[in-house]
């Protein structure tokens, strides 16, 4: 026989309370209904298939699942699908222009920032964002603002590269 501490423990369980949400990823609407406890990272990934948001550590620790809300960027894990909701979400897919990559995503190209690539999504949202935020004044304030995003590769020295670049060629007018 098992000892009950309730009978809230075995008769009730927690009711799911679902709910219609538009999300604005990447400029185009996605309206679903989700249950609130669903993290931006799993409505992205699993609901949109939008998987170039990584999911890395699942607890905030490590960056890999950065987007942008409303321009900031924020860590997808962390974050209930329904509070993005009427704020435009832009993920890694939507970095890129007509014209091309993103000036952080040609810099990480040539100054070899990818390593094994896992990482690189968050790595480039935030430096995007770095950028947006005039922060790339010196490597040391670049390391300092990516220290959120962590690469296990020891990219490092080429993402700050990369930043760096991409700082001197549209600093803080490089496209969003």
């Amino acid at each position: 026989m098992t000892d009950v501490a309730s009978r809230r423990d075995v008769d009730e369980r927690p009711a799911i309370i679902e709910r219609v949400v538009t999300l604005d990823v990447n400029g185009r609407p996605y309206t679903l209904r989700l249950d609130t406890r669903v993290t931006l990272l799993d409505a992205l990934r699993d609901r949109l298939g939008l998987v170039g948001t990584k999911k890395g550590c699942d607890q905030g620790a490590c960056g890999a699942c950065t987007v942008h809300v409303d321009g900031r960027r924020v860590l997808s894990c962390l974050t209930l699908a329904a509070q993005a909701e009427g704020r435009a979400i832009t993920t890694v897919e939507g970095v890129s222009g007509p014209d091309g990559p993103h000036p952080v995503q040609q810099a990480f190209m040539e100054h070899d920032g990818f390593q094994c690539g896992f990482c690189t999504p968050g790595q480039i949202m935030s430096a995007v964002a770095l950028l947006a935020e005039g922060r790339a004044g010196s490597d040391e304030e670049i390391r300092e603002f990516m220290s959120g995003n962590l690469c296990r590769c020891g990219a490092y020295p080429n993402i700050v590269a990369a930043i760096r670049e991409a700082a001197s060629r549209g600093g803080r007018d490089a496209h969003l």
